[in-house]
């Protein structure tokens, strides 16, 4: 788990984790189960975008440890709030 933490970029996680808050609460006719492929898919196009369009696999895992990191991040926040909530 460590090692991967060293690819996720802060800014693609970021915005991944705003559009998928977007999509979650706004967008119905999207079903829950496929927001962590629009995430990783999300942040693979971000990380490209980011280092000057260039591909490699190095900027593939990094985009998707971020957008899949974004969705993680989100419910890790949904579930200590959630917890907070009950007490």
């Amino acid at each position: 788990m460590g090692d991967l933490l060293q690819y996720v970029v802060v800014l693609v996680m970021a915005i991944c984790l705003a559009v998928g808050y977007i999509i979650k609460h706004s967008l119905d006719f999207i079903p829950n189960k496929y927001i962590p492929l629009i995430m990783a898919v999300l942040g693979v196009t971000l990380n490209v975008w980011v280092n000057g369009w260039n591909f490699t696999p190095e900027i593939l895992l990094g985009g998707l440890a971020s957008g899949l990191a974004s969705t993680g991040a989100f419910e890790a926040v949904r579930n200590l709030t959630e917890k907070e909530d009950d007490k």
